[in-house]
């Protein structure tokens, strides 16, 4: 139960990020890859602080250089992210904004899972999970026509 609230509490604090930087962008004259340099650069810095405190170094050092280039890629995917909400919450709004990326990492989890891609183990889909695919793109549909 705890990762359920976990990711749960992830959620809001995706939408509550995008909101914070959405406004540092403004203060910073409307600058949303400035915003998120800085966020990306207080983040770095606390991970910095927590890996020094909790990290094994001597295994990071024993295992970096044996990773495949595609594995270091995800911190390059991160910034994409935080420069994208700050620049589109206040363009399309959080919620249509946040719908839109759950609705994408949905679809994403949903191939990664059934294809085993990314070297994740693979995982069936059961009717279940296409059924409430479908109800996300049922609620798509009502954000936009009727939201």
């Amino acid at each position: 139960m705890w990762y359920f609230l976990m990711a749960f509490g992830i959620g809001m604090g995706v939408a509550t990020q995008a909101a914070i930087n959405s406004r540092l962008a403004v203060g910073l004259g409307g600058q949303p890859l400035a915003a998120a340099f800085f966020s990306f650069a207080i983040g770095t810095l606390c991970l910095g602080i927590v890996m020094l405190w909790q990290g094994d170094w001597h295994s990071v050092a024993q295992n970096a250089a044996g990773q495949a280039w595609w594995r270091w890629i995800g911190g390059a995917i991160g910034a994409v992210f935080v420069f994208a909400t700050a620049f589109l919450a206040p363009k399309i709004g959080l919620v249509n904004m946040a719908f839109l990326i759950i609705l994408g990492q949905l679809i994403a989890g949903m191939a990664i899972d059934y294809f085993g891609l990314i070297q994740m183990p693979v995982r069936p889909l059961g009717v279940h999970k296409y059924i409430g695919l479908g109800v996300m793109l049922l609620g798509l549909v009502f954000f936009y026509v009727w939201g």
